[in-house]
């Protein structure tokens, strides 16, 4: 069941593009974006890490730090961050511990074929650890640019 406002964010273990670990709980005492996204260098992914990354000044303004998480490789998320210019953090989360947690671990459908996968979801981390909002099923077009206005009524 994924996470909703008010629940506590979960502190999770990942790996940065750079393969060093880290958890969630480095952003403690400061809001933070956390967003979980299928599969780097997939076109809805690469324009959603872009659309972040372009507004990631403004973020750093409001001392709001942005992580993309998903269970690609640290190796291929490095690439991917390279390739693209990204500057926001990507995470991965392999073993899928973080998924599990925020509950974007489910079941989809292709086709006709069911299949478990990431669903594209955004949570907003209030200062007091708690999830402040939450956009599920996420539709790439100026969600960042949204999730920036939420950022700034914290």
């Amino acid at each position: 069941m994924m996470l909703e406002q008010g629940d506590s964010a979960p502190d999770v273990a990942l790996k940065d593009a750079e393969g060093a670990d880290f958890t969630l709980d480095r952003y403690r005492g400061k809001p933070a974006v956390v967003y979980f996204y299928p599969k780097a260098d997939t076109p809805g992914c690469t324009n959603e890490a872009k659309d972040f990354t372009e507004l990631g000044a403004d973020f750093a303004k409001l001392g709001v730090p942005v992580v993309g998480i998903s269970k690609d490789k640290p190796a291929k998320l490095k690439k991917f961050a390279d390739k693209y210019g990204l500057t926001v953090t990507l995470a991965s989360d392999e073993p899928g511990a973080a998924c599990e947690a925020f509950g974007t671990w489910v079941e989809k459908s292709l086709y006709g074929r069911k299949y478990m996968g990431i669903e594209r979801s955004t949570f907003l981390i209030g200062a007091d650890g708690r999830i402040a909002r939450v956009w599920p099923k996420v539709k790439v077009k100026g969600h960042a640019a949204d999730v920036l206005e939420a950022a700034k009524a914290l």
